[in-house]
């Protein structure tokens, strides 16, 4: 004979019609620990029952009745709105979007939205890459124009099968983007001619900071190319990250991923069509897309130009009273104390400061860069 099936319902029956006989010898306590309840969930069950017969010893729907903070339908419909018109964007963008139209109280956190993502397959999973730690130099960036950072994003394909190379500057501090130019060619006068226009319509940063290949550096003394000299003689001091280093310009490099992502992921069919798409870009990027670490605020908001105004003109730099100033020679030598020193004929007809740095040794500069050590004993040496 089979064994005999049998429902929660029918042993909270049994129990609440023991309950309710009198001629049950157990106490109403005894009897609730011989079926391993509490007498709580006795009484609970007798008084269901009372109220509602055997309908009511039946399990009760767990859903609130009532959902004071669910999501209204309209609100739903918005973050997919938003989603859609920009696939690039997290909960944490489309929330910072929807507090420009509904402010704090009214704007679904970024969790529920990131829930709503999810519920209609939108959510992207996110990939986390080892955290390299800033470096010192960008500690400059205190507010717009401290650095600016310039580079080129890298080469891809257009969809005719022309190379497309996009020289890119950005404020430091702001994160706003300044050029993002297709270059034919990466010559010193083809990037002087997008940063000429950059500091006519911005005007000048104190410092820029790029990596080591040229035309931003040479092999030459001090890392000077002739860019390098000619940001100096507008009074610009041009930075270097260390060698085989890009996390020390990571702010940049992080704006290369947005841009591949956002401008180049698929690319446009032509170079010129690319430009129109790195055009748009840039009026999205500056004004439309939030920034995570500029508390959500768009670069725009934060960006101002630049109070030192460029007129045009190329000056030579200026040096202290502490220094003493050689011009250098059509060979790339200077004369100190008698004895010609070899520098650098990329340096012909400019100025330098030479001052004692330490006992018998004298420093060479050009503007701000160090150039080398000059030692009567034993020459010139670079650092």
């Amino acid at each position: 004979m089979p064994w005999r099936i049998v429902t929660m319902k029918e042993e909270r029956l049994k129990f609440v019609l023991d309950a309710n006989n009198p001629q049950t010898k157990l106490t109403f306590a005894e009897l609730c620990r011989c079926n391993n309840i509490s007498t709580k969930t006795g009484y609970k069950w007798l008084k269901r029952y009372h109220k509602k017969g055997e309908e009511g010893l039946v399990d009760l729907p767990r859903t609130p009745i009532s959902q004071p903070t669910k999501i209204s339908t309209d609100k739903e419909q918005k973050v997919i709105a938003i989603r859609e018109q920009y696939p690039k964007w997290g909960p944490k963008k489309i929330y910072a979007e929807m507090l420009n139209e509904f402010g704090n109280s009214e704007t679904p956190s970024e969790t529920s939205i990131g829930n709503i993502l999810k519920k209609h397959n939108l959510s992207v999973p996110r990939y986390y890459r080892r955290h390299v730690a800033a470096t010192a130099p960008l500690s400059a960036c205190l507010e717009p124009n401290d650095t600016w950072l310039y580079d080129f994003k890298g080469w891809f394909l257009t969809g005719d099968g022309s190379k497309c190379e996009p020289l890119t500057i950005t404020d430091g501090f702001s994160r706003f983007l300044i050029e993002c130019e297709h270059m034919n060619r990466k010559r010193s006068i083809d990037v002087w001619r997008v940063l000429e226009r950059a500091f006519l319509e911005y005007g000048l940063p104190n410092k820029m900071r790029s990596d080591n290949g040229p035309p931003f550096a040479s092999l030459a003394v001090g890392r000077l190319s002739s860019l390098a000299i000619k940001l100096i003689k507008l009074g610009i001091t041009p930075e270097w990250i260390t060698p085989g280093c890009p996390q020390e310009n990571g702010r940049h490099e992080r704006f290369h991923l947005t841009l591949k992502n956002e401008a180049v992921s698929p690319p446009a069919m032509t170079v010129n069509l690319q430009q129109e798409k790195f055009k748009q870009f840039k009026t999205y990027f500056n004004n439309k897309r939030p920034h995570e670490a500029l508390q959500q605020k768009t670069p725009a908001s934060i960006y101002i130009p630049s109070k030192r105004v460029w007129d045009g003109k190329f000056r030579s730099p200026e040096y202290s009273v502490e220094y003493e100033v050689r011009k250098v020679g059509r060979s790339g030598n200077i004369t100190w104390k008698g004895v010609p020193f070899f520098i650098s004929e990329m340096l012909e007809r400019e100025y330098v400061g030479i001052k004692e740095i330490e006992m018998g040794i004298m420093g060479i500069s050009y503007g701000p860069i160090l150039l080398g050590k000059i030692d009567l004993n034993k020459g010139f040496k670079r650092v």
